[in-house]
This record gives structure tokens, sequence and C-alpha cells, in this order.
């Protein structure tokens, strides 16, 4: 069908009063006929992520439970435990779209455990391996603006979908038809027992756990130490006072962040990766005591933090932070001796090269993984599996995901919040400030300045144009970047590393990704893929210099070249 066949088909459909008052509202706006009816919303391995609204390509209620019902077919023709956990954030619909999913599965016969209110992204993952179930669902669309909403998908596991499950689950989806009717009400089928809600005990049990990743508790203690928080009006605002008032940190919230607010007022792009989301937060920490500042997204699986630094603030980039809490971490476990044999620290292989540095000072293994937080979780799960999951000992990506334990296969912003405060208290109490501490870091290791540049796509073939520039950085790879050497091209997709010195060609051992490395010898490198939730290409660039200023002028030739 092409776009006013669907269009028709809607219009056609026998749906409520406003869905129809909206998609006759449309009827004379072809660009908008085209973005909402110009394909299906895809389903990938992280689940479907798109704008609200009436349409095919948007997420509504008919999208979402259309998803569901594959998620479900594709667990009922499995061996897993027949059981589904949902949660979900502040956005709007995110209830209504946990209730539509959770119908969906009773109404396969699968029981489903639902959060009674809002919960972070990581709790889910908890809940889906605490309850032991075969899947689970997150009502999220992380840190993207208000107009969008998703579903994220995990496994039994809880890991977020692999590709293979999840190819299987799309195909599912293609096999099922629009607007089939409910079979009986959310409702009904709680009162039936199909659905139940998850008891207060697992967000007990979650925080407990947490608690007990804690490194040295008493530090924060001692340490009197004063944060300024701002859950961007989302999910942490509960687990991550909770756990940070148990400790005794001294917590200010951001009040006009403080409570839900689906339209992200004060924070239009509620993304803690830019400084801009914790404008409301500086405007605090001005008015009183403030060693920290820190906002955690609105489904609470990503953190980012900022600190005073003269008359403003000096906010952290994620592999900043990252790099920061692996060498606390790796420090302070070093200096008790009980870092186990065989320790392993995990990142993404977007993020920074200094943590392999740190790593290396510490005689830890460092993994490098594709980027996804499952991969980390995939880490895990074969340590696991050799039952030596005592040897992960910290994992990270450069978007500001951290996670410290084996409780979740997702990165967790609850316990980054208490790290966070952990590494401040542990710092102040030494007479030292977080800004001290990173000086420190890069006069160490070196400078390894980070930047990452989205380039955003518009139009029904946007995914096309996508794909069309990674094919011509294949077909046309530039020999020097910025003035440095290209010294080897690393194609995921080929699974192979050029060394353009030799020619000679090694195996990568990773799993097939669309994603190319230019590596700069000892200077940084360039990494380019394609978002997989979203229309756009993300170019991440690492400049490493002796001194800073040495590697801010590498970067900005970096960017300055690939972005012409």
């Amino acid at each position: 069908m092409n776009y006013m066949d669907r269009y028709q088909f809607w219009c056609n459909a026998n749906l409520p009063e406003d869905v129809k008052k909206e998609l006759a509202s449309i009827e004379h706006d072809e660009e908008e006929l085209k973005g909402r009816f110009g394909s299906d919303l895809q389903f990938g391995t992280a689940g479907m992520r798109g704008i609200m609204g009436a349409g095919s390509n948007r997420l509504n209620r008919y999208t979402v439970r259309r998803a569901a019902q594959g998620m479900a077919a594709w667990l009922s023709c499995t061996d897993l435990p027949q059981k589904a956990a949902i949660g979900y954030d502040s956005r709007h619909n995110s209830q209504l779209f946990a209730e539509v999913c959770a119908v969906a599965f009773a109404e396969a016969g699968i029981h489903t455990y639902l959060y009674d209110r809002l919960a972070p992204t990581p709790m889910l993952s908890y809940a889906v391996r605490e309850l032991g179930c075969g899947c689970g669902i997150v009502i999220s669309a992380s840190h993207n603006a208000g107009a969008y909403n998703g579903v994220k998908c995990y496994g039994p596991d809880g890991c977020q979908m692999t590709d293979e499950p999840a190819a299987i689950v799309t195909e599912k989806i293609s096999q099922i038809d629009f607007f089939i009717p409910e079979e009986k009400s959310f409702d009904a089928f709680m009162a039936e027992g199909k659905i139940s809600y998850i008891d207060q005990e697992l967000w007990e049990r979650y925080y407990q756990t947490v608690l007990n990743e804690s490194v040295d508790p008493e530090s924060i203690r001692d340490a009197h130490l004063n944060v300024v928080y701002t859950p961007l009006c989302g999910t942490g605002n509960e687990p991550v006072r909770e756990i940070l008032g148990r400790l005794g940190v001294n917590v200010t919230v951001v009040s006009c962040q403080e409570k839900p607010d689906g339209d992200f007022k004060t924070c239009e792009y509620p993304n803690p990766e830019t400084d801009a989301a914790l404008n409301e937060s500086y405007k605090i920490a001005r008015t009183v005591p403030c060693d920290l500042v820190f906002g955690t997204d609105p489904d609470a699986d990503r953190i980012a933090i900022a600190v005073p630094d003269g008359d403003g603030f000096r906010k952290l980039s994620g592999n900043e932070l990252g790099c920061m809490l692996m060498d606390y971490i790796l420090k302070a476990r070093t200096a008790r001796n009980n870092l186990p044999d065989g320790a392993e620290v995990v990142r993404s292989i977007v993020s920074s090269p200094l943590a392999d540095r740190i790593a290396a000072h510490y005689g830890v293994e460092i993994k490098r993984v594709l980027t996804g937080f499952k991969y980390i979780g995939g880490e895990i799960l074969e340590l696991e599996n050799k039952n030596q999951q005592n040897r992960f000992v910290f994992g990270f990506e450069e978007s500001c995901g951290y996670l410290k334990g084996t409780y979740v296969r997702d990165k967790d912003a609850v316990i980054g919040s208490m790290l966070v405060c952990e590494m401040a208290a542990s710092l102040k109490r030494e007479g030292k400030t977080v800004l001290d501490a990173l000086r420190e870091l890069y006069k160490d290791y070196g400078y390894f300045l980070s930047y990452v540049q989205s380039v955003e796509l518009t139009g029904s073939d946007a995914m096309e144009k996508a794909a069309k520039m990674m094919a011509d950085l294949r077909s046309n790879a530039p020999a020097a970047i910025g003035g440095a050497d290209v010294t080897a091209i690393r194609d995921y997709g080929i699974r192979t590393q050029k060394d353009m010195v030799t020619g000679e060609e090694t195996p990568i051992n990773l799993p097939k990704s669309n994603v190319l490395e230019f590596v700069l010898g000892d200077k940084g490198s360039v990494i380019v893929r394609p978002s997989g939730t979203e229309p756009k290409v993300k170019f991440y660039y690492t400049a490493v210099g002796e001194t800073e200023q040495d590697a801010k002028n590498l970067l900005d030739a970096l960017v300055a070249q690939m972005s012409k």
C-alpha cells in the first residue's frame, strides 16, 4: 500500500471519534500524510520509538498493541516462562500503552506483572530476572522530546532484545492485522488475576541490591555531601532520593522538574548528555550549598553531572564521568585488596580509550563491545554461564550509561547516582573536588577529548539516506582526517580491520554491525554509525594530546573536516 491507501484504510476503520477527527485534520496536508502513513513504524532490536499520534508510522494504542501481540506470539512459541513484566515512565500515554501491552499478553495466556506506578528502566530489567519472566517491556522514549514515546523490549536475561528474537517478533507483527478488538478490558484481566501489580517488596529488594554495591558507604555520611538533583520530570525522583536519603546525602531537588510532566515544559529535550538539561539545576545550585549537580533522564537509565567551577559550572561528558567512576572503583577495591582474579571492565567501542589506559594501570582486563548496553549485559551473561560473574567490575557507555554489579542488564542511573555521590564524598574528605580529580586523571594518562555529532535526516526516505551516507564513506574512505593519518579502518559490517600501512587484514571478533572506525594511530579515532532507533547518523570523535590544547586543536580539526 502507498501512503494514501494506508490513510484511507485508517479512515475507514471503526475508530473512536477523537482519532477520526485527528485523521480528518490532516486530509489535505501531504507532508503530514507522508510522514504518518509513508511506512509502518519499524520494530528493531530496541523495540519501537516514534512520535505519538494517529497513523501507521506513529506510536499509538494500535501500533503499540500490534507490537505487543507480536511479542506475545514470539514468546508463546518458545520454551521460556510464559510470564512478562512491564514498566512505564512519565510520558504522555505511557501508562495507557503499558496497559495495552498487558492486555495483549493476557490474551495470549501470558501472566503479566505491571509496575503500579512510574519505575525506571533498570527496575524493569531487575523485575524480569527476579520474577522469572520470559520477556519484558518498558514504555519510554528515554531522553527524546515530549512528542515521542517508545516500546523497549527485553529478553529473559534482562537485556534488551537481541537481533534473532527481534527478527522473529518483526515477522510475527507483519502477520497481525491492525485494529483487532481487545477480548476483555484491562480491569477484567486484573480481576481474573491474569495481570497483577508488582509488590512494593520488589522495590525494597532492588534498593537493598543497589546499596550492597556501595564501595564505601560511610564516606558519604562523614563528608556531609550537598547535591542538587533533577529527575527531569521522570522516574528517578522516588528511587534516587530513597537511596541517597538512606546514605545520608543532603539532596536539594529542582522543584520545577520534580513531578512527572510529559510535556517537559522546563526542559524541552530532557537528555542529561546536553548541558541545557541542567540549566534549572544551575539556578538552584547558586542559592544553596552545593558540591555536585546531577540529573537523570526520564526513564532513569542515564545520569550526568556538573561541578562548581569558579562563577559557573563544569559539566562532565559521559566519557569523563565513566572513566572517573571506573578509576574510583578500581582504586578503592585495589586499596582494600578485594579485586577479583581476572577482573574486567567493559566499554562500548564508541567510548573513550582513556578507559583502556586506566584499566592497564590496575592490571584489569578491558572488553570492547558494540554500542548498546545489551552487549555489556551479554558479557555479564557470558561470565555468569561460567559462574564467574564476580569478575565483572564496571561497565559504561559514553552516552551517560553506567553499571556496577550484575543485578540488572541495562544501564542504571540509580546506582550511578549512588556511585557519583560516593566518589564526590571520598574526594571531599581528601580536600579535593571532582574537577581536581579529573585534572589529575588527564595529567596521569593523557588528554582524551571526545565529541559526538548527530546528523539528523528527514523525509520518508531518511533511513535510505543514512544507508547511502555509510556506503559513501566505505567507498571513499579518507586517507587522513584533521591532519592525522588514518592508520587502520575497522569495518564492523564485514568484521574486518585493515592496516592502511601494510594492507594486512585481520578479523574483528564482535557481532556484525553497521559501524565504521577510522583509527588515527595514537592520536584518536572517528567512528561512524547510523542510529538504531532514529533517522540520524552519529559521528564519534576522540582526540588525544599531551596537553588539553593539543587535544582540542586536533578535535576541532577532525570535526571541521568530517562536517564538510
